[in-house]
């Protein structure tokens, strides 16, 4: 079955072009032309990816946003924004968009986000299925990874995190002590290949990592700054 595209965009040129691309592409297109209506096909069609607008009537994309991460969806967003402002970019992925991409885009990026964003969050849907795991936990000090179950582990305490947060956390738990740019985050966990662009989507989601892993965020103990080179996770 042909995975669904939800684009909600206030411009009418731009939802045909991208609508036309996604469709020779085998994706269905889902379109709504302001906020409340793409919040409605959001919560109803359940896409497998929403291209999202910031600029848009009746309702804008951060509180459409918002309102499908706290309905308790975890579809990929990934945010179209005219914008060069960063604090709107960081915004969005405060909200709990995955991505964003400025206009205007080339659509063999936007194509390929899409395909990366959709075969990441397939990747995890399997992995929900899976029977509780027998021996199959990285351990790591104070912390500990079900890589089965999906689930991370403070103190023997599960964390709350979101699909990426535990990406991120497992993939630096995996490799302890070595540094990774941001670039290479962006290949290995956003499943970017070859990324070349705005990497600070990687430092929001540290931020958002630590604030629920680190005993004190601002002085962080397990996902280390290396100043100029990147990340690492400090076992």
């Amino acid at each position: 079955m042909a995975k669904k595209i939800l684009i909600v965009e206030d411009e009418k040129n731009i939802v045909d072009i991208l609508s036309f691309n996604l469709t020779r592409e085998g994706y269905t297109a889902l379109e709504a032309y302001d906020g409340e209506a793409g919040l409605q096909l959001a919560l109803e069609q359940d896409p497998d990816l929403i291209l999202l607008d910031l600029m848009l009537p009746r309702k804008n994309g951060f509180d459409v946003c918002r309102a499908i991460r706290d309905a308790g969806r975890t579809t990929p967003i990934i945010m179209l924004t005219a914008r060069e402002e960063e604090t709107d970019k960081v915004l969005g992925l405060e909200l709990g968009a995955d991505d964003y991409i400025t206009k205007p885009f080339s659509m063999r990026e936007l194509l390929a986000r899409v395909k990366a964003n959709i075969r990441r969050s397939g990747m995890a849907a399997v992995g929900t299925s899976a029977q509780p795991s027998v021996g199959g936990r990285l351990e790591l000090g104070r912390i500990s990874i079900d890589a089965e179950l999906l689930m991370a582990y403070k103190d023997n305490a599960p964390l709350d995190l979101t699909q990426r947060e535990y990406e991120l956390l497992k993939f630096l738990a995996s490799n302890p002590g070595k540094v990774f740019s941001r670039e290479a985050l962006m290949e290995n966990v956003w499943n970017y290949e070859g990324y070349v662009g705005d990497v600070r989507a990687v430092d929001v989601a540290v931020r958002r990592l630590r604030e629920k892993v680190e005993d004190d965020p601002a002085s962080p103990q397990f996902v280390v700054t290396r100043r100029g080179l990147g990340y690492l996770f400090n076992a």
